[in-house]
């Protein structure tokens, strides 16, 4: 089963049904990265569509957040059972919308967009709404509407990173998915539907980031925003919902360091900081693209990372063999080769890949895996998120030198340090200035607050943090006063 984009393109998720855009509405055409051909159209909607779906949410609240721990984990549950039983047809929208090795999508992609949900009904049957201290309550409570924007690359996944917890709390939701990528959100939202949501609890809205996104960080409905993209859109989003004093949690752009120390396993280590690097073709605000290393294992190192680019499988990304698709849209690849340009023009050491597509593959926005050498950290390849399946290797004589490198960048999303001295890496871990750091590449953990510092935005998702930011506090004084 594969999308269809004729059913449900056209129209928007409000208020329990799929309805007709407000007024005469552009049709955006969705793209396939892999052959560049048009998979079919959406509509884009404007502030009136918004204003409905906002009305609708603001008439659910009332009764949706008064709504049982129960209630609301059954529904968490549904939504869950419903996505492991289509996990095939979303996993070829998936695949089919931005490009991912079909593979990718079902191991990855499809599976962490589930966890999210299991994890937040798990979250919401242990946690403590109401905490007596004394005389007095410390209530949690929804927080109100709350507008999710979510972005191209990891289409599903964060877009149950947001509603998930945001259900789980009590909250109804306007969505507004990625106008790139927006059918895996399509097939989502009948799936909720399916689940038995209230009318008015869920509602999406396509459109741009100018137009939809905008009317919905400015709506004095809205008593929320999530967002997830680049720090340039996510500063908009802020400036647009500072007039109405509203929430504002943001999960923005990275530009990870991994430092590997001196006593590393680099066999070990080298494929597997490749491996992250490159994982959904290097489209993950949080993929590990500075690797700093011990300059007299300099030479290994490149080895290593070049053996193991050789082994990705670049090509049709519903085929069997395929690793890595394309990347998932034009203006994404022509940025990605610019920035190649770029490492190049800086004088940084090519080890392998480079501009242009890779052999063979003449159509579609195909990326040959680049790793470059004797990178500085000044370069702008060592600066700004390439996104796209490109590595720097940037050499150190010191580890106070590996932790200055290591921090000097205007993110903060993650981090990784590699070393066979647990007290060492986790001496290192402490002084990276991020919002998550990686030991040895341990196990995904869904319950692990994902949230960045400085320029990657603010709030966490995931978990119980990922819950509480779906929350007000309320203080209820002389509660158990006779």
């Amino acid at each position: 089963m594969t999308p269809d984009p004729a059913r449900h393109g056209r129209r928007f998720y409000i208020d329990g049904a799929w309805c007709e855009p407000a007024a005469a509405a552009e049709q955006f055409a969705v793209v396939n990265p892999a052959d560049e051909r048009v998979l079919g159209h959406i509509a884009m909607g404007g502030g009136e569509d918004v204003d409905r779906a906002v009305a609708a949410a603001r008439r659910a609240f009332p009764a949706y957040s008064r709504s049982s721990v129960t209630e609301r984990a059954a529904l968490l549950e549904r939504i869950h059972g419903l996505m492991l039983e289509r996990a095939e047809a979303l996993a070829q929208a998936l695949s089919l919308e931005m490009g991912v090795a079909l593979s990718y999508a079902r191991t990855a992609q499809l599976p962490f967009a589930a966890e999210h949900v299991r994890a937040a009904r798990e979250v919401l049957l242990r946690y403590p709404f109401m905490q007596p201290h004394g005389s007095t309550v410390v209530a949690r409570e929804a927080i109100g509407v709350c507008g999710l924007i979510t972005p191209w690359n990891w289409p599903l996944y964060q877009l149950t990173a947001k509603v998930a917890p945001a259900l789980a709390a009590g909250c109804c939701v306007v969505v507004k998915p990625s106008e790139l990528s927006p059918f895996s959100a399509l097939l989502f939202a009948q799936l909720v539907h399916d689940a038995g949501v209230p009318p008015g609890v869920f509602n999406l809205v396509n459109g741009s980031g100018p137009v939809v996104g905008a009317a919905m960080s400015e709506h004095p409905g809205i008593d929320m925003i999530s967002f997830t993209g680049s720090t340039r859109a996510g500063v908009l989003v802020a400036q647009a919902a500072a007039p109405t004093v509203k929430r504002v949690t943001q999960e923005l752009g990275g530009k990870s360091p991994n430092v590997l120390l001196p006593d590393t396993d680099f066999a070990r280590a080298v494929p597997m900081g490749v491996a992250a690097a490159f994982r959904n073709v290097g489209q993950s605000c949080s993929a590990p693209t500075r690797m700093i290393v011990p300059r007299t294992a300099l030479a290994q190192v490149e080895a290593l990372a070049c053996e193991a680019a050789a082994s990705i499988v670049v090509g049709d990304p519903m085929a069997t063999t395929t690793t890595h698709g394309p990347i998932a849209n034009r203006p994404q690849f022509e940025r990605v080769q610019q920035m190649i340009q770029l490492g190049l023009d800086d004088g940084a050491r090519l080890l392998c890949g480079g501009p242009g597509r890779p052999e063979g593959l003449d159509r579609g926005f195909y990326v040959r895996p680049t790793i470059f050498s004797s990178v500085a950290t000044a370069m702008r390849i060592a600066q700004e998120e390439v996104f796209g399946p490109v590595l720097c290797i940037l050499p150190y004589d010191t580890l106070e030198e590996a932790v200055r490198i290591a921090n000097d960048t205007v993110y903060g999303l993650g981090a990784h340090v590699q070393g066979r001295d647990l007290g060492q890496a986790r001496a290192v871990a402490a002084q990276i200035r991020a919002g998550q750091v990686l030991i040895n590449h341990p196990a995904w953990d869904p319950f692990a607050p994902f949230g960045g510092y400085k320029l990657s935005g603010n709030g966490r998702e995931y978990g119980r943090h990922g819950l509480e930011e779906y929350l007000e506090t309320k203080a209820i004084l002389g509660f158990e006063v006779a």
